[in-house]
């Protein structure tokens, strides 16, 4: 007689196929074949005897038994995952963290902490994306992302782990050549330089003012905007840590300082759930302790943490 019963890991598997969407995302989560995937939720079908997954063109679809399940699966996932890090609580990290990162300053800033997570516990595997587009957790099979410095409203959940600062520059020539913008009103005549058609936000006193930027150029780099507004293109919105350089040398002046950029922050940010993977919690406290031992890094001192 054959054993019966369902397998955790299978379990698992069948919680991230329905939380990315589909098996090619779970199998990048979870840093293993479609094959196996197909067949741990092969295994899950054949004994509960019912269809818990849809094929689709676009991936998989829960069906209403398998919406069920995925309830019950995740919890019984989220209970294993507690007791296994209750039991080990100072031992090595094992499994799959795939971490989505700023391209901006992720590869200069970030980056030193992921290597030094991955020195510490040498049976972790750590996949990690750089990017400046705004990478959809769930659907990409992310366990948590990097992201600052304002954080748009969603159902994630997110842990500050330290502060950062920006503020609106010019080149001296484009100054020369335009002026510079003594209001907020005069700031919308003026040739902004934008990831895409975000909005800006200042402080008036102790109002924030949101202001609608208008301009030509756009690029989807903070690094390639500070570049731009250095080669007298525009106006940029930047954060301290991309422009230092720039003002330290003259090629960028700070503008209308008397309305100051709202401070931002810096966060970790996972899908939500009951409980973070103990790696997510591991990554979220070695960021923060760097943001403390590196204030002069993101332009702030120690006492902001």
């Amino acid at each position: 007689m054959r054993n019966t019963g369902l397998d955790i890991e299978d379990l698992q598997t069948f919680v991230a196929v329905a939380d990315a969407g589909g098996i090619s995302a779970a199998a990048r989560r979870l840093g293993i074949t479609k094959s196996i995937v197909s067949r741990r939720l092969f295994r899950i079908e054949a004994e509960l005897g019912v269809q818990l997954l849809v094929r689709t063109t676009r991936g998989a679809a829960l069906t209403e038994a398998g919406i069920t399940f995925r309830h019950h699966a995740a919890r019984a996932g989220a209970e294993i995952d507690m007791a296994r890090d209750t039991i080990l609580p100072s031992g090595d990290l094992r499994g799959h963290l795939r971490v989505a990162m700023p391209l901006t300053i992720g590869a200069t800033h970030f980056a030193p902490v992921l290597a030094e997570m991955a020195c510490l516990h040498p049976k972790l595997h750590i996949q990690a994306s750089y990017s400046d587009r705004f990478v959809d957790l769930i659907a990409e099979g992310f366990d948590c992302a990097i992201r600052g410095a304002y954080l748009q409203d969603s159902n994630l959940i997110a842990k500050r782990i330290g502060p950062i600062h920006g503020k609106l520059v010019a080149s001296p020539a484009y100054i020369e050549l335009n002026g510079s913008p003594d209001t907020l009103a005069e700031l919308v005549s003026h040739h902004a330089l934008m990831q895409g058609t975000e909005s800006w936000q200042f402080m008036d006193g102790k109002k924030i003012v949101t202001v609608q930027p208008q301009g030509r150029f756009k690029a989807d780099s903070a690094i390639a905007l500070a570049a731009a507004a250095a080669a007298g293109l525009g106006i940029a919105w930047l954060p301290d840590c991309i422009t230092h350089n720039y003002v330290a040398s003259g090629a960028l002046i700070p503008i209308m300082t008397r309305y100051p950029v709202p401070p931002g922050a810096v966060y970790v940010v996972r899908p939500p759930g009951k409980h973070p993977t103990r790696q997510v919690r591991v990554l979220t406290e070695m960021m923060i302790e760097y943001f403390k031992n590196n204030p002069a890094l993101f332009g702030f001192s120690s006492e902001e943490i």
